[in-house]
């Protein structure tokens, strides 16, 4: 298993080895004590989502679950391309509002960790593409919470060629400036 860091310190890429042959590969995408050796012990996924987009331009986000039901989230794409997105929406964090995007497909099998914390999107560059992702606490709908995608603010290039294709939810999110993050900054 390979681990990266990105530059927001906690957002990780996560790469599992896959194993070859004639019939295609096999690959081992979560195991809790090869993550606990690499110091990623304790995450407890108790939930797995899976999405499936149609169209490419499909963009869903930014996303965050509020406490006490707040998720650390692994990603990854099954089918298709995406392009992943971690926003930092920890008050008093020196990264706050900073992003990192990495692209995910079934081809590179790449996995990004996101942490309680941040904000998380992600676009389609790919039809019917499918995402799956585990998830360290339940959905609750009286925690769930968003930030406009498009906010000028927060800058993010989702490599759009087109007008994005939305949720009601998404098209209607909050600017950041207008959202207080039930999420803070402790220092190391």
């Amino acid at each position: 298993m390979q681990i990266e860091e990105t530059a927001l310190a906690g957002v990780l890429i996560v790469t599992p080895k896959r194993f070859g042959d004639e019939r295609g590969w096999f690959s081992e995408t979560w195991n809790a004590a090869t993550m606990a050796e690499a110091g990623l012990g304790g995450l407890g996924f108790v939930q797995d989502n899976h999405s499936m987009s149609a169209q490419v331009g499909t963009l869903r986000g930014l996303h965050y679950q509020a406490p006490p039901h707040a998720q650390d989230k692994l990603v990854r794409c099954t089918a298709g391309l995406i392009f992943d997105v971690a926003v930092d929406f920890r008050r008093g964090s020196p990264s706050f509002g900073k992003w990192v995007g990495v692209e995910l497909s079934a081809a590179n099998g790449r996995q990004l960790l996101v942490p309680k914390g941040f904000l998380h999107g992600f676009v389609t560059r790919a039809a019917n593409t499918e995402v799956q992702y585990k998830c360290t606490d339940v959905y609750a709908p009286d925690c769930d919470g968003g930030v406009r995608w498009d906010d000028p603010e927060i800058g993010i290039d989702w490599g759009l060629t087109g007008p994005a294709v939305l949720s009601g939810k998404d098209a209607g999110a909050p600017l950041l400036r207008e959202v207080v993050s039930p999420f803070e900054w402790v220092a190391a």
